[in-house]
């Protein structure tokens, strides 16, 4: 396999994604923290709650789940979408719950809640596409400088075509699926951060509807994910994502803002 020069709207496309998936999460974390007081300890709550229930525990889960069932869920879109959004909502929002519940409880405010949401998302986005898209931006710059050709020729022709292979995406895939993962992660941001609002309403208020209904939004953002990945172009879905993260987040700043007055005219 040949080594390709990589386009340079794909090197754009992944420092778009880069800046919102590193960026975002830094900017929302100083703003709450100016605007509101909130306790910067929930940010990094909020991170490490992702961490332990969503790189651990539920990648624990799926480590048995496909090793016991594997093709037989992977091989049917509609049962890879039911498993895939019911794992992540069942294990975040059950991250949220125990973090607010237990973890936050002399703390639980409506901006602390609105921090661990800054801090989950913005996890999420650095670990997910900030580290992957650094090692791309690197080693398609140092494609593009035929630097690599250099380091990889010591290699033998086995060796030297796996290392191919695991990079030919960076010359193959169009150039707008790397923006994509930025405008994902916009939308993966406002959805955190509202759920984790609702959860907040769930813990604080003890009402279990609005736990249900945190993970009812995250199942179906999942679920419409996975399924439609086959039949949809990326940029509809997308468009999808962005519409369910839009109205729960609207609906969640409403639960957000009713708290300053003690009212409920978010139902």
């Amino acid at each position: 396999m040949q080594i390709n020069s990589v386009p340079i709207a794909s090197i754009i496309g992944m420092v778009f994604s880069l800046i919102v998936a590193i960026g975002i999460p830094i900017t929302l974390c100083i703003l709450v923290r100016c605007r509101t007081k909130a306790k910067i300890s929930s940010f990094f709550l909020g991170g490490g709650v992702f961490i332990v229930f969503v790189l651990i525990l539920e990648q624990m889960l799926h480590g048995v789940v496909f090793l016991v069932f594997g093709s037989k869920i992977t091989n049917y879109t509609l049962l890879y979408g039911l498993y895939g959004g019911a794992a992540a909502a069942l294990f975040e929002e059950t991250g949220r719950f125990v973090a607010m519940k237990f973890l936050m409880k002399k703390q639980l405010t409506r901006n602390n809640a609105l921090m661990y949401g800054v801090g989950h998302g913005g996890f999420e986005a650095i670990l997910i596409v900030g580290l992957a898209y650094i090692n791309n931006i690197i080693t398609a710059l140092l494609i593009n400088s035929n630097q690599l050709e250099t380091m990889i020729s010591p290699l033998n022709e086995s060796q030297r075509e796996n290392t191919i292979q695991s990079i030919s995406a960076l010359w193959t895939i169009s150039s707008d699926q790397f923006f994509a993962a930025g405008v994902e992660r916009i939308s993966a941001i406002i959805l955190q951060i509202a759920l984790s609002v609702l959860v907040y309403k769930a813990v604080k208020s003890g009402q279990k509807k609005f736990f249900f209904l945190a993970m009812g939004a995250h199942f179906l953002a999942d679920f419409i994910a996975v399924i439609s990945s086959k039949i949809l172009s990326i940029w509809t879905i997308e468009l999808l994502i962005f519409v369910i993260a839009a109205i729960t987040g609207m609906f969640a700043w409403r639960i957000y803002q009713a708290e300053e007055t003690g009212g409920e005219d978010y139902v």
